[in-house]
């Protein structure tokens, strides 16, 4: 059958060609699967590349090692340790699974597509990776690499995301009971490495004689997408405030909602005709500088707003922090640019120096 042999060619393929990824059992390794740092890997690649990952992941279960200590944590220092890869929903999600895996399955992952799904902040595809890669089971695992292998492989013509549901009957029918795990860390390496957006290395290929979208001589223009409608821009101001002693006015984000649960500058709203909220009375000035910055669904522009604040300052929202215990990186990316942004000139708006 097709489905054999392409799956024991891709699989021959993946033991010689495996990506060695810090959360990975490579394989033919007499290893089992760390669910625990699968999940965590997964969670941290939604919407984020491998390179970006690593350091985070690597610092994360250095700190925390297992499940049980990562739901001890203390949000703001899971918070901290995030900032800066984005899509915050996720840290906030990482929590509460944590705790839920600890609190309702006594600290050991369910092995099982349903029962992961009832976990917080795990969907279809992070609970059939899991299910897959950890446990063993043929779920098929469906990310953007899968997919895109998936329509070349069968040539699928419908656009993205329409195509999607026909693109998991493919995947599913070629998920083997045999290393399954295996089989979708092939994929995923395969669409990573050769069968990649734009050109595909379609002459080294392992599945190119099952290929029809090559056959074809289409393979380089599938998946075909439909188009995207423009990113609206949003605009608001940003408040950089310091006191005498030079401690930084912050704040933490509401939990829901965009950047939620996140140390910040204060902020007004961001909209198209945005209401200056600064968050003391002070003598605020505008040195005439933005922060740019473009999250999935719109762009955003911030005006700084700098103010040098007396000691005894008191604030209508937000807490000082004191600079020796103020790490910049804590900051979401659009927040470490304005505090980048502000540092670079004085109050008067002059360039600084040193």
């Amino acid at each position: 059958m097709r489905e054999n042999t392409t799956g024991t060619e891709l699989l021959a393929w993946y033991d010689q060609n495996a990506r060695v990824l810090p959360w990975r059992v490579p394989p033919g390794s007499d290893a089992t699967p760390d669910p625990y740092r699968i999940w965590m890997s997964e969670i941290m690649l939604q919407q984020t590349t491998v390179a970006a990952v690593k350091t985070y992941f690597e610092r994360f279960t250095s700190l925390w090692p297992t499940v049980a200590d990562l739901a001890s944590a203390e949000d703001a220092a899971v918070m901290g340790e995030w900032a800066g890869l984005g899509y915050y929903a996720r840290a906030r999600n990482l929590l509460k699974c944590a705790r839920a895996v600890v609190s309702d399955h006594g600290g050991a992952f369910p092995d099982t597509e349903e029962a992961l799904l009832t976990l917080p902040g795990i969907g279809p595809y992070t609970a059939a990776a899991i299910a897959s890669i950890a446990f063993n089971r043929p779920a098929p695992v469906m990310d953007g690499n899968i997919e895109r292998v998936m329509s070349r492989l069968f040539c699928v013509e419908t656009p993205l995301p329409k195509s999607k549901p026909v693109l998991k009957v493919h995947a599913t029918r070629l998920t083997p009971t045999h290393r399954p795990g295996d089989h979708a860390q092939a994929l995923m390496d395969l669409g990573a490495t050769i069968c990649t957006p734009k050109s595909p290395a379609c002459g080294i290929c392992p599945l190119m004689g099952a290929c029809t979208a090559r056959k074809a001589g289409i393979a380089a223009d599938l998946p075909r997408k439909m188009p995207k409608k423009p990113k609206p821009t949003r605009f608001g101001y940003v408040y950089l405030a310091r006191r005498a002693d030079g401690a930084l006015l912050l704040e933490t984000r509401p939990g829901k909602g965009l950047l939620g649960g996140m140390l910040a500058l204060p902020t007004s709203d961001w909209s198209d005709a945005p209401t200056p909220a600064p968050p003391i009375d002070a003598d605020w000035h505008d040195p005439n500088l933005e922060v740019r910055h473009t999250f999935t669904h719109f762009h955003l522009r911030l005006a700084l707003r700098l103010a040098d604040l007396p000691q005894d300052a008191a604030p209508e929202r937000g807490t000082f922090a004191p600079m020796d215990k103020f790490a910049p990186s804590t900051l979401p990316t659009v927040f470490r640019k304005a505090f980048d942004l502000g540092r670079s000139v004085n109050i008067d708006g002059a360039s600084a120096k040193g």
